[in-house]
Order: C-alpha cells, then sequence, then structure tokens
C-alpha cells in the first residue's frame, strides 16, 4: 500500500445515492403493521417502503388535513 494517493484527477461515483439519515420515531402500532402488510405484498422492507411513501408526499407537495377541535 502507498503511503499517499493522487486524487486530483479522481471523478465522482454518478451511482452514489444521497445518504440516508438514521432517526428514531414514534408509530401507532396498526400504522406500522400497515406498512408492514403492505411492503410484505410488493416484496420490500417496511421502512424501505414508509421512506418511498414520505418521499412521495414530499416531491407531490401534498398537504395534511388538520382539523383541530376549538
Amino acid at each position: 500500500m502507498k503511503k499517499s494517493y493522487d486524487f486530483s484527477k479522481s471523478v465522482k461515483n454518478p451511482y452514489l445515492q444521497k445518504p440516508k439519515k438514521q432517526l428514531t420515531i414514534r408509530l401507532d402500532e396498526d400504522t406500522i403493521e400497515y406498512f408492514r402488510s403492505l411492503a410484505e405484498q410488493s416484496g420490500i422492507p417496511y421502512q424501505s417502503l414508509m421512506n418511498l411513501y414520505l418521499r412521495d408526499c414530499a416531491a407531490e407537495n401534498k398537504k395534511l388535513l388538520l382539523k383541530w377541535a376549538s
């Protein structure tokens, strides 16, 4: 192994995706079960499915209709 390498002519990896950030959120059991069921049907991990859904919501600029009791 060399002591140093020359990266001046290196090229950025075009296949590298945006890194994901790990976080902890609290979800209702029925919400988790819903996404687990959908994930099982589609054959992908439920956390990936949740990420895809949230990404779609953000891309479509979807908004929740929140009606608070007055």
